[in-house]
């Protein structure tokens, strides 16, 4: 967990001036002053409804002029952040003066609709205290009284200033399982607390921040490894990533492959699993892992043991699958016999996938689609060019324009998701999520069935890195429309309610708050790494799906103010107040992008896993059924599934141009998916 550092009050006078403040950053550890416990004019100490703390809360009654006033203490001069804690269970807004030692420093801020009196929300204000002893006040500005006032939380402003970029990292000192980063240093304000290495999005080492080289070990052979470092500050402010490096370890001095398995036996099946064995390999040094496969597809690696049941199969489908064995230096073994079976008869539950046709070709990175409102054409998005493609129904797509202000982050940043209003037909405006040079926005442009125009940021501030970047767009049942962000490779940002990244946003087609979010701000749940699948069911309840770092990828539901627990868990979570996905898997089986749901069935496309995973839902109820697999490595990473208006098919996207799949530009296509 990350350390907020503590402030020394040598502040300059200009930071004096009060203001409102949507904290981007992680709060610093504050004092929290009870309301019940301070004085109060024209109000109750009351404990009517749940969710608040210590013994009970305010209830302003409903003049003008009602106040809650706090005696507080400071140990020196100099800024402060004042948080207030509220519930506001009526439609109306309850604004209130916030004053300090009777000058009043905010006016009229703005308290506005909760969910209802049991949802309590957060307000920051910076104010400025003397040494020792201050009041501060609340009162109430209109005749509807305050809001019901739980507690205040002083504490000091966070650092908000990143360190610089880190300079080109080098390798030096390869060797089969290791090697030697080196970089640039970073500077900040305060200092550099550590460095965190990445590779390909996933972290996998850190070095102190006086550190400006780490040796990685435990590399495979033989192995390109693409790497960049990212600067953090004791805050937890951190970096754009470092310019990337690629480092080939060297080839093993190990070139002798492990023996064949013996006989490969299958027994158990069912409709989507199958149970495995087969006679232990012999290797010089040590066998490693056994992959079972179909072709040279890997459906599944196996660390321990010389049997596995092998989950995820299509139901009533033909499979032949081998064993081979692999050693630490990455040699394969000749493989096992092959052994054929057909899985049994598929369920009822929702149908399943069958004929797939290529509907459109010369795509490079198409990231997002969304139908019109006539189901007639969609509009389709390239992540890395930018551009914004109509497309019909038989695959004939014409390009509508593209997006201003869009930059890319030589990884997972640029044009991402689109989404098209509702109420289109009457007001013709369609919204996009992008990367732009300060961060990642959410944006509203016109849109006349032929070209694109207006541009008008609703919403930035969202921070950005090279990955973890989110990025999908959906409208609701309810006519508001979420948004889904990474935590910008800053985990501990997913944590911070008044931090926009790792989250589900929910906000207004003019890119206020939408009215009843949990916290009073733009932030629908929490504690998110990366999450870039969005669909509702049909009963109108949200679902995600989300990348894991190294363990385990996600399918969650989401509920208004939940937390998904990154980064404190990957996966299922035991601890209190965080909330478990539906469904799980190896990062190697899914790290899943764009969904879907048709006929109470999810649909998830998965990038690294390079196959389209089938989640029913069970009935109306909470909980999903066993997932199975799709198309298994046969059109390769697998980015965005879509629901077709009025027909039981998928449109289903491929990324394969990008730095992980590796093909040429315009190699890309989107497939029509039957469901029978």
């Amino acid at each position: 967990m990350k350390r907020e550092r503590v402030l020394v009050c040598a502040v300059s006078l200009a930071l004096a001036v009060p203001f409102v403040v949507l904290s981007q950053g992680t709060a610093s550890a504050a004092t929290d002053y009870q309301a019940e416990d301070a004085k109060i004019s024209q109000g109750t100490v009351a404990t009517n409804h749940t969710g608040y703390s210590g013994t009970g809360f305010v209830d302003y009654t409903n003049v003008k002029g009602s106040s809650v006033e706090f005696t507080v203490a400071a140990a020196a001069a100099g800024p402060a952040s004042l948080t207030l804690r509220y519930a506001n269970g009526t439609g109306t807004d309850r604004p209130m003066d916030l004053s300090v030692n009777g000058t009043v420093v905010a006016s009229a801020v703005s308290f506005p609709a909760t969910a209802d009196w049991n949802t309590w929300a957060s307000k920051s204000v910076g104010v400025t205290l003397k040494a020792g002893s201050n009041t501060i006040r609340a009162t109430a500005t209109t005749a509807n009284g305050g809001p019901n006032l739980d507690r205040i939380s002083l504490g000091t402003p966070s650092d908000t200033q990143a360190p610089t970029r880190p300079g080109q990292p080098s390798c030096s000192d390869i060797g089969e399982d290791g090697l030697t980063l080196s970089w640039g240093a970073s500077t900040d304000d305060v200092g550099v607390a550590a460095y965190d290495i990445y590779e390909h999005g996933n972290k996998i080492s850190e070095a102190a921040g006086g550190a400006t080289s780490k040796a990685l070990t435990g590399l495979a052979p033989n192995t390109p490894y693409n790497l960049t470092v990212i600067a953090r500050d004791a805050a937890g402010n951190t970096s754009p990533a470092s310019p990337v490096v690629d480092c080939t370890t060297k080839p093993s001095s190990d070139s002798t492959p492990p023996t064949a398995p013996g006989t490969l036996k299958a027994a158990g099946i069912t409709a989507n699993t199958v149970d495995l064995t087969w006679g232990a390999a012999t290797d010089d040094r040590a066998v490693t892992a056994y992959d079972v496969r179909s072709g040279t597809t890997v459906y599944k690696s196996v660390t321990s043991g010389t049997s596995t049941t092998l989950n995820g199969l299509a139901c009533n489908s033909p499979y032949s699958l081998n064993v081979v064995a692999r050693d630490a230096a990455g040699n394969v073994s000749p493989a096992s016999n092959t052994v054929s079976f057909t899985t049994k008869a598929c369920a009822t539950d929702g149908g399943v996938p069958s004929s797939v046709a290529t509907l459109s070709t010369g795509w490079t990175i198409p990231w997002g689609t969304y139908w019109m409102p006539d189901g007639k054409t969609a509009l389709v998005t390239e992540r890395d060019d930018f551009r914004v493609w109509k497309v019909t129904k038989d695959g004939a797509k014409t390009q509508v324009g593209t997006v201003p202000g869009a930059v890319t982050t030589n990884g997972e940043g640029g044009l991402l998701g689109v989404a098209v209003d509702p109420k289109w037909e009457t007001n013709h405006y369609v919204y996009f999520m992008h990367t732009a040079a300060e961060g990642n926005r959410v944006v509203r442009m016109t849109y006349d069935g032929t070209k694109l125009g207006d541009y008008k940021v609703l919403l930035q501030g969202i921070k950005k890195n090279r990955y973890h970047n989110g990025g999908r767009l959906a409208f609701g049942p309810d006519g508001y429309l979420y948004a889904s962000t990474g935590e910008a490779q800053q985990p501990d940002l997913a944590q911070d309610k008044n931090s926009l990244n790792g989250k589900i946003l929910r906000l207004t087609t003019d890119g206020k708050p939408a009215p009843g979010n949990p916290f009073g701000n733009y932030v629908y749940s929490l504690g998110h790494r990366n999450p870039q699948g969005l669909a509702f069911d049909r009963n109108g309840r949200l679902w995600e799906a989300e990348f894991g770092n190294s363990s385990k990828d996600e399918l969650n539901l989401i509920k208004p103010g939940a937390n998904y627990g990154w980064p404190t868990c990957e996966g299922n979570c035991n601890v209190a107040g965080m909330t478990n996905p539906k469904a799980t898997w190896n990062v190697s089986e899914a790290s899943p992008s764009g969904i879907a749901i048709v006929r109470n069935v999810v649909y998830m496309a998965s990038l690294r896993g390079e196959r389209l995973w089938r989640i029913p839902i069970n009935g109306d109820s909470e909980s999903v059924g066993t997932p199975t697999a799709y198309y298994v490595g046969t059109y390769g990473r697998l980015r965005t599934v879509t629901k077709v208006p009025g027909a039981d098919q998928l449109w289903l996207s491929t990324t394969n141009c990008d730095n992980n799949g590796g093909a040429a530009d315009g190699s890309d296509k989107i497939f029509r998916v039957d469901i029978s």
